[in-house]
């Protein structure tokens, strides 16, 4: 004959179960907060006000116009679905 599960091994495995969604929510979260202080980070309010008063700022790393032509030739390539009328 099988035996049947205790009630006790069933409050037991949602225990469990609740235990690890929390794990899983609590990594989450940290690494949802760890992206947004870099992000934060970026730009400091010295450079907020260059770019309010000489609407630029000078940045370490020039921008690669090569590549920045060809990011925007590729955007511009693809195909657009024309919208369905209505």
């Amino acid at each position: 004959m099988r035996r049947r599960p205790e009630a006790g091994g069933t409050a037991t495995m949602l225990t469990w179960l609740f235990a690890g969604g929390a794990l899983l929510v609590a990594g989450a979260g940290l690494l949802v907060r760890r992206r947004m202080s870099r992000l934060r980070g970026g730009l400091s309010d010295e450079a907020i006000r260059a770019i309010e008063e000489y609407g630029r700022i000078a940045v370490d790393e020039p921008l690669d116009l090569d590549e920045a032509a060809e990011e925007e030739e590729r955007f511009w390539s693809e195909s657009w679905d024309e919208p369905e009328p209505l």
